[in-house]
């Protein structure tokens, strides 16, 4: 167990990582997203939705206006628009937590930079639209590069990925590279494994079990299992719990970031994770 302290640099402020987890309070506002599309899609409960998720202490709101959910098929750059504007619009100077914005389309990213949001958190990992990194720059804004084998539109025909967490460094390396290329620094980026995007239910568990492995790309790293399939059970209340296994299993091996719809339940699990965490540190320190 350990965890590097890192410094984020967004536009207008630096964040520390490390210390303790951030919790991401993820607001779909979308008609199909697998857990709750069509929930957020009318503004006027979207903002209520985003000062909620501040109030039950969410560190960062990554608001995402297109479905990733398996199966799904790309929306135009317009439609993603005609959704996130009048949202972005009212959470303006609303919210004392920075704003993220999920979507892999530079023209979205622009848009949505220039309304107030501070980070650009690419499902695709820069594989999708490889202007994306030049909005970033000129936004001088935070950048998550979320790992994704293939397109939810084909990850059902996809077989076992061999070589998980190798492929996973590999892949996010090169999404490093084209952005230190395009002029995004290090010091703005945050690296994420991508739990379930391509990945078969079993290479989900491996991933969280060999998550430390993650610290040689030397970057903060975020993790977003909240309610993905390999987690489901019976009920609701049973799948927040199955999650919260996952997000202390994910801190205890070294996610800076939890992206979670259970903001509350999630800051309860995370705030345990630290504790036993902080503990471990400092035995190390003892011992040593």
């Amino acid at each position: 167990m350990s965890r590097r302290i890192h410094y984020w640099k967004l536009k207008s402020r630096v964040i520390q990582l490390g210390e303790r987890t951030l919790i991401m309070g993820i607001l779909n506002v979308t008609p199909d997203s697998f857990s709750d599309g069509g929930k957020y899609l009318d503004p006027d409960r979207a903002f209520a939705r985003a000062l909620e998720l501040e109030e039950q202490g969410a560190d960062l709101l990554d608001v995402g206006a297109e479905s990733t959910k398996p199966g799904s098929e790309r929306v135009p750059a317009a439609e993603e628009l005609r959704r996130l504007i009048p949202v972005l619009k009212r959470l303006r100077g609303q919210l004392a937590i920075p704003i993220s914005v999920d979507t892999y389309k530079a023209e979205v990213a622009e848009r949505a930079l220039a309304l107030g949001a501070e980070i650009v958190n690419d499902p695709s990992g820069l594989t999708f639209d490889p202007q994306l990194a030049k909005v970033v720059v000129a936004h001088d804004a935070g950048m998550v590069l979320n790992h994704m084998r293939g397109r939810p539109e084909t990850w059902a025909k996809l077989g076992p990925m061999p070589d998980v967490m190798g492929s996973i460094l590999r892949d996010l390396e090169a999404g490093v590279s084209r952005a230190r290329h395009a002029g995004v620094d290090r010091a703005q980026m945050v690296a994420d494994p991508g739990i379930g995007f391509g990945k078969r239910k079993e290479q989900n568990a491996e991933i969280l079990a060999r998550l430390g492995e993650m610290a040689a790309l030397e970057l903060p790293v975020m993790v977003g299992a909240s309610r993905k399939s390999f987690l489901a059970q019976a009920s609701a209340t049973e799948t927040r719990f199955a999650t919260a296994a996952a997000v202390t299993a994910a801190i205890l091996n070294g996610a800076h970031i939890v992206r979670v719809h259970d903001v509350a339940e999630m800051r309860a699990a995370a705030r345990i994770a630290d504790q036993i965490l902080h503990s471990h540190l400092a035995m190390r320190r003892t011992e040593g």
